[in-house]
């Protein structure tokens, strides 16, 4: 592969001085030469007039530097800027491109590489993420090899003054150094490079093989799965963490492009039950399936802890608003007479908001199920034999899950894997049983069997689980305008700003990064800007079509659309986080179609 060996240039370029007395210019077309000279003239002027930059400028033998927004006052956020790098100065070879996987890997690679380059520069913020590898809008590679790394540039002033020499700093000498030293091939660890992308093209391929080995979830032997913290969520250390090994009658070997043969604990379909002690791993284990649905960086740990894309985790949620979701199948006859067949409530309960979680789950195209009993809803879970005896079943109007949950699997093909400790009724309808002592696991599945086959004197209320019944969003109730002008805003990956409401999202817990809240947000206003959500259109045809353009199978890089939402820092979300925060937003309405033949079976 020929590589560039050009020697840099310094800052400047034909100049065009003496505009600090003319009249504020609008943004123009096409790029432009001369920045350093600009910028250098700029010194002093007005703060607004940086706005006059606004477009692409041409950098001796360097990326090309567009200013997209500028800032309106030195107090206001940073402005965005993109570095342009083409696929000649990028200088990478095209395997590295070659499909949208390595694409979305070298960019994740590339924009850490960017943000190390730029650190201790409090005036640039580059938004790397963490230990997942996500679609981010701070960096795409085409497909045909180009760079294209946006960031954020706080403009430098002296008060309400520009300062333009440490302008000129920035833009013509740190930003192309960051570009010259992450962004372009020759200056990069090829090894590094190789080793990233294949790390992540292994990741995804296991993930998609998994519905064809008939498996919902993969847990590579030697994964590490413990984290230093709740606040930390890089691999733990010390002689205390244990690497995971398979039970032998779980233990499976997958093929992968780049790793070759891998063994590892295969999770089935079907109803898995993880028991043990307290702190022995169980909640551990199933963290590492609620994030198994992203890839992860080399030296996580995590890196072949791989689930089904389509899985969800569940939890009860106190306080949650729902709006006509047909829970009755877990709740029924309540006592003020409301139909929870077309269930709505301002201040759900614990039992019903995981009961209509579920339901909104399945309507979204959840194929698999986690639930950890440490966050569920007690009485939704379980009614054990006693409690049957003492209070009637006509005076109880909740159905628990462990009499629903093999029909899920058996009559619509969504598998569930769930943490319990405290109910040995679930021993009778398991698949199989994992047992964690000591943070290593073994299938004690057969020993269960023997277990539940002597009688509790407990009798199943239910057999089946009917179905979902999908709604339509009303798009009007969906407006994420504020006096004109569109607000959405991510706190931390616990609530959203959308429009004037504040959609908690503390019980999503497989947002993963902030920068995913944003991006819920835009995908939101995507779906009502495109005419996705028509009030006839269910949400999961509406979904459907935001995965079309938006997501791992969509376009060049997967960001698609969502590029012309908002010029700020997103990351892709799934369609499911999606759903969820639709369905928490407050002053949501629904339309439930009247045909029976929108009902789910």
């Amino acid at each position: 592969m020929q590589r560039s060996t050009h020697r840099r240039g310094g800052p400047g370029g034909p100049g065009r001085g003496g505009h600090r007395d003319r009249p504020r210019e609008q943004p123009r077309r096409g790029p432009r030469r001369g920045l350093a000279e600009e910028l250098a003239s700029l010194d002093g002027a007005q703060y607004g007039r940086y706005k006059g930059l606004t477009g692409v400028w041409e950098l001796p033998e360097g990326p090309a530097v567009e200013l997209v927004r500028a800032q309106s006052d030195p107090y206001a956020p940073p402005a965005r800027v993109a570095l342009r790098v083409p696929a000649e100065l990028a200088g990478f070879p095209e395997e590295a491109y070659a499909t949208p996987v390595r694409r979305r890997a070298l960019a994740a690679f590339l924009v850490r590489r960017a943000a190390a380059a730029a650190k201790g520069e409090r005036a640039v913020r580059i938004d790397a993420g963490g230990q997942e590898v996500l679609a981010r809008s701070s960096c795409e590679v085409t497909a045909d090899g180009a760079v294209v790394l946006r960031l954020g540039v706080a403009l430098p002033g002296r008060g309400r003054r520009i300062d333009g020499y440490e302008a000129r700093r920035l833009f013509c000498e740190l930003l192309p150094r960051v570009a010259q030293r992450a962004l372009e091939y020759e200056a990069l660890d090829a090894g590094q490079v190789r080793t990233f992308l294949e790390t992540v093209e292994d990741s995804d391929a296991l993930r998609r093989l998994l519905p064809e080995r008939g498996l919902v979830a993969f847990v590579a032997d030697g994964a590490v799965l413990p984290r230093r913290s709740g606040v930390d969520d890089r691999p733990a250390r010390g002689s205390g963490v244990v690497p995971f090994s398979s039970p032998e009658g779980l233990r499976v070997s997958v093929e992968l492009p780049n790793a070759g043969e891998v063994t590892g604990m295969g999770v089935p379909e079907g109803v898995t039950l993880v028991v043990g002690g307290g702190f022995h791993g169980k909640s551990t284990l199933l963290r590492g399936l609620e994030t198994g649905i992203w890839d992860h960086v080399p030296g996580d740990g995590r890196e072949l802890v791989v689930s089904r894309a389509e899985t969800v985790k569940l939890r009860a949620e106190d306080g949650r608003r729902v709006e006509r979701v047909d829970v009755h199948a877990f709740v029924d006859r309540l006592p003020d007479g409301s139909d929870t067949s077309d269930f709505s409530t301002e201040n759900a309960s614990g039992s019903t908001s995981q009961a209509a979680s579920l339901c909104e789950a399945v309507e979204a195209g959840a194929k698999v199920l986690l639930i950890d009993e440490d966050t569920a809803a007690t009485n939704l879970m379980i009614r054990d034999a006693r409690m049957q005896a003492l209070v009637a079943k006509d005076r109880e109007p909740l159905t628990p899950l462990v009499d629903t949950v093999r029909s899920l699997h058996r009559d619509h093909g969504v598998s569930t894997v769930l943490v319990m400790g405290g109910s040995g009724d679930y021993l009778e309808v398991a698949d199989r049983v994992l047992m964690l002592d000591a943070y290593q696991p073994s299938d004690v599945t057969e020993r269960a069997r023997q277990v539940a086959a002597a009688p509790t004197g407990r009798h199943a209320e239910a057999d089946s689980f009917p179905g979902v019944v999908h709604r339509s969003p009303d798009p009007r109730s969906l407006d994420a305008t504020v006096r004109g002008k569109s607000r959405i805003k991510a706190r931390g990956e616990d609530v959203l700003t959308f429009g004037d409401h504040e959609v908690d999202l503390r019980a999503v817990e497989q947002l993963s990064d902030p920068r995913q809240v944003t991006g819920v947000g835009l995908a939101l206003e995507l779906l009502v800007r495109r005419g996705w959500l028509d009030g006839d259109r269910t949400l999961s045809e509406a979904l459907d079509r935001l995965a079309e353009e938006v997501g791992p199978d969509a376009g060049d890089s997967g960001l698609g659309p969502l590029l012309g939402v908002r010029d700020e820092d997103f990351a892709v979300p799934r369609r499911f986080e999606t759903a969820a925060a639709l369905n928490r937003v407050r002053g949501l309405r629904m339309l439930r179609p009247d045909n029976a033949g929108r009902t789910a079976r």
